[in-house]
């Protein structure tokens, strides 16, 4: 796709586009005009043509709503509970979910008051918490479950959405205790917060015989894609 850069009143150029090398249809590597996600759209509302209209009226939507999530948050939950049912969960992982979610926040509330600032950092934390408990880092798990940019949590059971809230619910607990800051104390906080999560994990599975890591994923089938209204 080529390009498209528009002059606005100011004479500064409103969208961006660099080139990279990519595969051609002759099989060669060539230069590549690319965007960003919010270059394509800045490119769909330059586009006077009446066939965009419709990307147009979506994108007037999305905004609006989001305009309504930041002045009522609640708002935001209700969207992401309608979300997850249409794609078929149950209400009772759409529960765990959510309050899964509270928690990963407080956890990373926490960091960022405590000189953890790089989102790399964050990556490193969550991989650290992740592989203590489950074993995996969160790479292979989601090699398991055969996920490419979606995401993890959205695709995991029930049992996993609860020991990843046990593990970072321990992990803050423990960090807060001893007032961890920076990188490596919460690391030191991360690392004893998965392995009380794992303990768990390793005394359910002696019972059930069941592994809590599975492949399982919510994907639908090949060649179909779930229809969201």
């Amino acid at each position: 796709m080529a390009c498209i850069e528009k002059k606005e009143g100011s004479g500064e150029t409103v969208t961006k586009c660099n080139g990279l090398k990519m595969v051609a249809a002759d099989g060669k590597m060539r230069v590549t005009d690319i965007a960003d996600t919010e270059t394509m759209f800045r490119i769909i509302q330059s586009i006077p043509s009446p066939k965009a209209e419709p990307f147009k009226q979506w994108l007037a939507k999305v905004g609006y709503e989001r305009l309504q999530d930041m002045g009522d948050p609640a708002l935001s939950l209700d969207r992401a509970r309608v979300y997850w049912q249409q794609l078929g969960r149950s209400e009772k992982w759409i529960q765990q979910r959510m309050m899964g979610q509270e928690t990963r926040n407080k956890l990373t509330d926490y960091w960022k008051g405590h000189k953890i600032t790089k989102e790399e950092e964050y990556a490193f934390l969550t991989n650290i918490i992740h592989k203590e408990w489950s074993d995996v880092t969160v790479k292979k798990h989601k090699e398991m479950k055969k996920l490419k940019t979606q995401n993890l949590r959205d695709h995991m059971s029930e049992a996993e959405l609860i020991f990843t809230a046990l593990a970072e619910l321990s992990t803050r607990q423990i960090a807060e205790t001893v007032q961890a800051e920076g990188l490596v104390e919460n690391t030191h906080a991360a690392k004893k917060g998965g392995k009380i999560a794992k303990h768990a994990r390793l005394q359910l599975e002696g019972k059930t015989g069941k592994s809590i890591i599975t492949g399982e994923n919510f994907l639908p089938p090949a060649g179909q894609k779930k229809k969201i209204k």
